[in-house]
């Protein structure tokens, strides 16, 4: 078997060399060239055709985004992002994420050698999830509707339609309900398809996407400038209410419990589950326990199988449960192993997934109620 085909592109030679001699170490993966910056790595990647790049966010000459905008829309292959543990590198990150990267690793701040080597099986699974990924040329935004909160900021990929916002009042239907999103590899912009389509009176939203501690605030203040709903990171024993969505805190794990007529939030430390932290499988098991036929779990792109046990149970109490299809995912792990499970009821293009619960939740409501 043919192996996957690398090139670092970094300004710091301890990364680089750290990166090559990682990737090297791989049965099947090799470093076939490393660039100090954009401008050598264009000539890199135009001479070498690697399969997949490993692009550091900040450097000089051309920074990291503008490189990957031009790449994308020019070259479109898959990028694991490099990334720092600060602020500012949580929001470019973020950024490069909506440009197209795959997926990124956070170095350290300090001890950068030591904590590559010890993020070193990280890097390699990206590297081979990202090889294997649907990549879409960059997109290119879509009109947004008068009046929607960042208009003009949501982008469609070419050749999938763009989410049709739902506009209609939910009322006392979102009073009871609760909606719970699992998501991984490509999850960051496929859970952003799903928010902000949904009216401000949506049931709640948890929502567990794998991500590193640093990075979760920053994707939730992100969202919340987009969306009709409230967005923000989960804090433990805060209510659960309509129209808001409660985001995992990186290296958390996130969960719902019952107190009285309230729902609460619970975070947590603890082991990995699944080997994540957050974990998808924590979140839907509250989910089966103690929101029942009252919770709507979805399963969006992601590599790997977490949730999908934990999503059967849901099912198997009695929630409505969906998948994103294999069409509109860059990775189609999580949905597969769900749908493999038995846990899901529908399998849905990502922009018809809101649309389509929002009609289930009025059809299932009788006819009073739907008329609400």
């Amino acid at each position: 078997m043919p192996k996957t085909r690398v090139v670092v592109v970094d300004d710091s030679a301890l990364v680089r060399s750290l990166l090559t001699e990682i990737i090297n170490r791989q049965p099947d993966m090799e470093c076939i060239g490393a660039a100090a910056d954009p401008l050598l790595a264009r000539e890199m990647i135009r001479n070498l055709n690697p399969d997949v790049i490993t692009l550091d966010v900040e450097m000089p000459r051309m920074d990291g985004i503008d490189f990957l905008s031009k790449l994308m829309r020019l070259r479109p292959m898959p990028v694991v992002m490099v990334s720092t543990l600060t602020e500012r590198g949580a929001e470019v990150t973020l950024k490069a994420l909506e440009l197209g990267a795959i997926d990124f690793v956070a170095k350290p701040k300090i001890g950068v050698a030591d904590g590559l080597r010890q993020l070193q099986d990280d890097i390699t699974d990206k590297i081979r999830i990202a090889s294997k990924a649907r990549i879409n040329r960059l997109h290119t935004p879509a009109p947004a509707p008068a009046g929607t909160p960042g208009g003009g900021a949501h982008h469609a990929a070419p050749g999938h339609a763009a989410p049709r916002p739902v506009s209609a009042s939910l009322g006392r239907l979102s009073t009871e309900k609760i909606i719970f999103i699992g998501a991984s590899t490509g999850g960051t912009e496929a859970t952003k398809e799903v928010l902000i389509t949904l009216p401000a009176d949506s049931p709640a939203v948890v929502i567990t996407q794998h991500m590193p501690p640093g990075f979760t605030r920053n994707y939730a203040a992100r969202l919340d400038g987009l969306c009709k709903i409230s967005v923000k990171e989960a804090v433990d024993g805060e209510r659960i209410l309509p129209g808001h969505a409660y985001i995992a805190p990186g290296g958390m794990h996130l969960s719902v419990e019952r107190s009285g007529a309230n729902y609460l939030a619970r975070v947590q430390d603890g082991d990995p589950v699944n080997r994540h932290k957050p974990s998808v499988e924590v979140l839907f098991k509250s989910a089966a326990r103690v929101v029942g036929p009252n919770a709507i779990g979805i399963m969006l792109t992601g590599m790997g199988a977490d949730g999908a046990t934990a999503m059967r149970e849901m099912r198997d109490a009695g929630a409505y449960c969906v998948a994103q299809d294999e069409a509109s995912c860059v990775v189609f792990g999580m949905p597969r192993e769900a749908i493999a499970a038995g846990a899901v009821q529908e399998v849905l293009p990502l922009a018809k997934i809101t649309g389509h619960l929002m009609d289930h939740l009025r059809a299932t409501a009788g006819p009073a109620l739907s008329r609400v």
